[in-house]
């Protein structure tokens, strides 16, 4: 039996959920990720691949999942179960969709955690190296257990006086902070080769690798995957226009991936920096500018306050999943789903953070694994790995063919009419989503999962 929307909460206005929503899919991929996938895929051609990404696939896929949430008015497990799921889309859709959004906080919260120790450290100039710094289990362990009380606080407020709330306060200010941190980087002397780079495409650079990179990163950027979109879409009123919330997430989460880049590629160019220099970029590069700037200080604790506030957006999405699902499959209370699914992220994540120097067995396990670069690898890579990439893209292309050709599709276009009458069933708008979402998301997707296995070498130009 269906619990009632007046005990699962809802929504209070459009605007919050867009800021929730969008608050979901920014997060440190997009600050974080993006500009280095960008500086190895050669800049501004990846650039326009990605924006198309966005709008042909992730945009398509948000509608799907809002929809599947607002239909059956359940989280994920629910909302699989009560729509006639067999097994097979229940482990792979369902119970993989909240596995992700569990393993991916728990060292999720350790990178958050970081965030916060930079804070301090670039405010009081104490830098080091980041080596030193991760491998510090003294700072590691409780920056990550401050950042999870915090997820914790904000989601046992509830839906609309907690996580609705905090995001109309949280993602202004993250655009703020980014539009600050991006202004006096273009202020820089040498930074409009920063942006030349940024912006001037280079439409050699596009080939099969930059293609499904920019797939990749639309995909993993817009909380789609996840369990997430569907949770947040089972506490929309019927009111609600899915339709333009979803293109306005989009539009979002796109645009500060954006901005991102206008943070990072003027002052990574200022100072005749390398922009391909992987994941160090954030941690290691750009304290070192922010070092070398005038006012360097305040710039670069406000650089990473805003990676903390993108952090903590998503991080909160991210415990609703598992919570939502003992609230109401089980019944518990929100206190309680809360406080034991936000206890059980901490410890489960202790490995993580431990696997970056502060301990040998969590930093340097053994694998064989054919489609992970290295034989010796941390805890922290396995997960994301496992959760932070390949079991997204298993999730995603089941709830995308359950949706399409098991649900029926019907249903998820009777939901997308709902305030948008041009998505009414027969309609142009409505038939170019259908075909989207039957043939074009799981051919894309499916070539995304082959990649990442290493089973489409031959259009990736490998």
């Amino acid at each position: 039996m269906s619990v009632s929307t007046d005990n699962r909460g809802q929504w209070g206005s459009k605007f919050g959920f867009i800021m929730a929503a969008a608050g979901s899919a920014v997060g440190l991929g997009n600050i974080w990720r993006f500009p280095y996938i960008t500086g190895q895929y050669g800049g501004g051609a990846f650039v326009l691949v990605y924006i198309l990404c966005v709008l042909l696939i992730g945009v398509p896929l948000l509608f799907t999942e809002m929809g599947f949430g607002r239909f059956t008015k359940k989280s994920t497990i629910g909302a699989f179960k009560d729509t006639g799921a067999n097994s097979i889309y229940m482990g792979l859709g369902a119970l993989m969709a909240v596995l992700v959004s569990f393993f991916v906080l728990t060292y999720y919260g350790v990178i958050a955690g970081w965030t916060i120790g930079y804070i301090f450290k670039t405010l009081t100039g104490s830098m080091g190296s980041f080596e030193d710094f991760a491998s510090n289990a003294a700072y590691t362990i409780p920056l990550m257990a401050v950042f999870t009380l915090v997820t914790i606080l904000i989601v046992l407020g509830g839906v609309s006086g907690g996580i609705e709330k905090a995001a109309k306060v949280l993602m202004p200010l993250l655009f703020g902070l980014i539009l600050l941190v991006a202004i006096r980087s273009l202020m820089l002397p040498g930074a409009m080769a920063g942006v030349d780079f940024y912006l001037n495409p280079d439409f050699s650079k596009i080939n099969g690798n930059s293609i499904l990179a920019a797939l990749g990163q639309a995909f993993f950027s817009m909380s789609i995957g996840w369990g997430i979109m569907i949770t947040y879409g089972s506490y929309l009123p019927k009111s609600a226009n899915i339709v333009s919330s979803g293109v306005w997430v989009g539009i979002m989460d796109a645009g500060v991936a954006l901005l991102a880049g206008f943070m990072i590629f003027p002052a990574v160019f200022a100072f005749g920096k390398s922009p391909d220099q992987g994941q160090a970029l954030v941690f290691q590069v750009l304290p070192e500018i922010f070092s070398s700037m005038p006012g360097g200080a305040i710039i670069g604790a406000l650089f990473f306050l805003l990676l903390m506030v993108a952090a903590l957006t998503s991080s909160i999405s991210m415990l609703e999943v598992p919570a939502s699902y003992f609230m109401d499959e089980k019944k518990w209370s929100r206190k309680k789903a809360a406080w034991v699914v936000g206890i059980l992220v901490f410890i489960v994540g202790i490995p993580s953070a431990l696997s970056h120097g502060a301990s040998n067995f969590f930093t340097t396990i053994e694998l064989s694994l054919p489609w992970l670069d290295a034989p010796k690898v941390g805890v922290q890579s396995i997960l994301d790995y496992l959760f932070g990439e390949l079991f997204i893209v298993i999730v995603a292309f089941t709830t995308c063919t359950y949706v399409a050709w098991k649900m029926p599709i019907k249903n998820i276009v009777g939901e997308l009419d709902q305030g948008s009458p041009e998505f009414k069933a027969g309609n142009f708008a409505s038939n170019t989503f259908v075909f989207f979402i039957r043939y074009v998301c799981p051919v894309v997707i499916l070539l995304v999962l082959l990649n990442m296995f290493g089973l489409f070498g031959v259009f990736a130009g490998a």
